[in-house]
């Protein structure tokens, strides 16, 4: 009897731990997020904004906490993705990154990263880029959009086949002897599967991905570049577009056929 009683007991201190941290509502579990904010959609508070359902105490009930803002990949409409989309391709960040299962190899997967990384620190990584990322001067609502997409990719489920390279942002100090930073990294730069991020200047377009899908197409009535291109635009960019700024640049077949090897990166 004593035992049983004991078990009774048991029973009913854990039926009184659930209770205060869910209720019953119309025969479902209530999430006690309800007793502070009131319901503006349907389905669990948790399915857009995370955090944890079982506590009324704000600094548990919020961890992992996901903003309205940053929510509404879960609901958006066709055209609102079209926004996201839109801003995914003007940036190319496809041009180094997976996102959706689809792009470049070159530096994180946005589809795991959007999983290890708050909204906010993806918006604050696009805010204030690290070493060779671009700096693309959106603003706020541009991010949050941005952000927006990123989530709605990995949202999909669609994951890369192969796990991005290691690339290095930083070096020695030491002078690089590649084709690249010789040629080319006066003004511009580069991040590639062979020899990690090469070439320091700013004055040029970063070309990381230039002859893939997901490089922004900058020629001559929004053609993509390719190694005919490329060529073509070495040897005269003033013939390819007039009033070009760039001068010709002088190379030999070997050096040329070094720079096409480090400029083809790895896409999926």
């Amino acid at each position: 009897m004593l035992f049983q009683g004991g078990k009774l007991v048991f029973r009913l201190l854990i039926a009184i731990m659930v209770m205060g941290v869910t209720a019953v509502w119309g025969g479902e579990s209530r999430q006690l997020c309800l007793s502070c904010h009131a319901p503006h959609r349907g389905g669990d508070c948790t399915s857009c904004h995370l955090g944890n359902p079982l506590s009324d105490r704000k600094n548990i009930a919020h961890a992992g906490f996901r903003e309205g803002k940053y929510a509404r990949f879960m609901t958006m409409d066709a055209g609102q993705r079209k926004v996201g989309e839109y801003l995914l391709v003007r940036c190319g960040c496809r041009r180094c990154h997976v996102s959706a299962g689809v792009g470049n190899r070159v530096a994180a997967s946005l589809d795991n990263v959007a999983i290890l990384r708050t909204p906010r620190e993806l918006a604050h990584s696009i805010r204030y880029p690290v070493a060779n990322m671009p700096d693309f001067t959106l603003d706020d609502g541009q991010i949050t959009e941005l952000v927006n997409s990123v989530l709605a990719g990995s949202k999909s489920g669609v994951k890369p086949r192969t796990e991005p390279v290691s690339v290095h942002f930083t070096d020695s100090g030491t002078k690089k002897n590649d084709i690249f930073s010789q040629k080319c990294g006066h003004c511009h730069k580069i991040l590639t599967t062979r020899r990690g991020a090469l070439g320091k200047g700013e004055v040029g377009p970063n070309l990381t991905g230039i002859f893939t899908p997901y490089y922004p197409g900058t020629l001559t009535s929004g053609k993509s570049w390719n190694i005919s291109e490329l060529r073509r635009w070495l040897k005269n960019p003033r013939a390819v577009v007039s009033g070009a700024r760039m001068q010709p640049v002088i190379l030999t077949d070997l050096e040329l056929h070094e720079l096409e090897m480090l400029l083809s990166v790895s896409a999926i």
